[in-house]
């Protein structure tokens, strides 16, 4: 099997996990050859992150028509930024890969979306849907009859029971809980540690146990307090 070109865009610590994470999947069949990381923020030209160059900015994808390409932002700075990201590009959903860790656990009959990554120890126990450039770190737990829309960011920890629907870009923090049959809203930011009991509204930040809301969020761009450069940079 031939290794597929990969460019990763985004040169933070996200990027630095994925990295991992394709390494993991190579040293099981080699699938990806990574060309180099894209940021927007010029300082980072040239730089060598844990062996990969960062070749120049994201627009940069459109030199490498044939590689593969992976969106690596994650911030509550601008949980939206992927999809920001992948509008500016504008790349069809095959030209994206999807990643899962070979130590993720991920029931038969699974979709995952295009440009997703699940990182080590997450588990998926039962068939579901799981959208576009969805990222997972270690040890999420995703049960029974969850819906996962695109863009959402789970950071470590975050437990969903049955039933749970998570809209587009939203962001749980680490070690959130959710019970089974709620809804967390498109754009919605839910504090680390959070145990939630009841509905989150979209475009709205809760924290707490149990989780109670804190404020609203700008709707028209969900989470976003910075320029999407910056979040290219730094996610």
């Amino acid at each position: 099997m031939t290794a597929a070109p990969l460019l990763l865009v985004g040169a933070g610590g996200l990027a630095r996990e994925a990295l991992a994470a394709i390494a993991a999947v190579n040293a099981v069949a080699p699938r990806w050859s990574v060309l180099g990381l894209l940021d927007d923020n010029e300082a980072r030209h040239g730089e060598v992150i844990d062996g990969v160059p960062v070749l120049g900015p994201s627009a940069a994808v459109a030199d490498h028509p044939d590689a593969q390409v992976l969106i690596c932002t994650a911030s509550t700075r601008n949980q939206a930024s992927r999809r920001q990201i992948a509008a500016r590009l504008g790349l069809p959903a095959e030209r994206y890969a999807t990643v899962v860790h070979p130590w993720a656990s991920v029931a038969p009959g699974v979709e995952i979306g295009a440009g997703s990554v699940l990182l080590a120890f997450v588990a998926v126990t039962a068939p579901q849907v799981i959208g576009s450039h969805v990222v997972v770190m270690p040890h999420v737990t995703i049960t029974h009859d969850d819906a996962i829309a695109d863009h959402v960011t789970f950071a470590a920890r975050v437990a969903l029971a049955g039933g749970v629907t998570v809209g587009e870009a939203a962001y749980l923090g680490s070690g959130a809980l959710v019970r089974e049959g709620l809804s967390i809203g498109a754009g919605a930011l839910v504090g680390m540690g959070a145990v939630v009991l009841s509905d989150v509204p979209p475009f709205e930040v809760w924290a707490g146990t149990p989780a109670r809301r804190l404020r609203a969020l700008d709707q028209t761009t969900p989470g976003q307090t910075s320029a999407a450069g910056e979040a290219i940079s730094r996610g």
